[in-house]
């Protein structure tokens, strides 16, 4: 039986890109049934926590001191973190209240990574199955004259890259 690790790679041949993708061109989607469909649409100023980690599980051989062996396991995923100033969209606010009657409800979401230009698109994350953690209202401060900003924390089910 052949190895298959010494086929010919499925993987698509890598492009050359020169320059790195900007993180300052993004826009978030959010689309929560019964809510409202594409939630604050590109108005978030930062976005964090877009990442997945696999639980690894270490083996020791008997005898053999110098070796360890990895086990994949589960994969985890982050916590989201958006943040914008307010406005008078409060639909994340009614996504947060609506989840203490409906329990089930979840949202899908997508951040869109734009090239530098604004306009083409470079990648797009798409997460599934978000519930709203945390919805945080702007700090006030009559002394600063600072936009208010408030804060939403997502945890989701499973993240995947869709390059473009």
């Amino acid at each position: 039986m052949a190895n298959p690790l010494h086929e010919k790679s499925t993987f698509p041949e890598p492009h050359t890109s020169l320059y790195p993708f900007t993180s300052f061109n993004f826009a978030v989607e959010i689309n929560v049934p019964g809510v409202s469909d594409k939630v604050c649409c590109a108005s978030f100023s930062e976005c964090d926590g877009l990442e997945i980690t696999m639980d690894v599980k270490t083996i020791r051989e008997g005898g053999n001191n110098g070796k360890q062996i990895r086990l994949t396991g589960p994969m985890n995923y982050g916590q989201l973190t958006l943040k914008r100033g307010m406005t008078d969209n409060l639909d994340l606010w009614k996504w947060a209240t609506t989840m203490l009657t409906e329990r089930s409800l979840r949202a899908d979401a997508e951040v869109v990574l734009f090239a530098a230009n604004g306009e083409t698109e470079r990648a797009r994350f798409v997460l599934s199955r978000c519930v709203p953690l945390k919805i945080k209202a702007p700090a006030m401060n009559a002394k600063d004259g600072t936009i208010a900003i408030e804060e939403m924390q997502l945890a989701y089910e499973s993240l995947t890259l869709k390059g473009v």
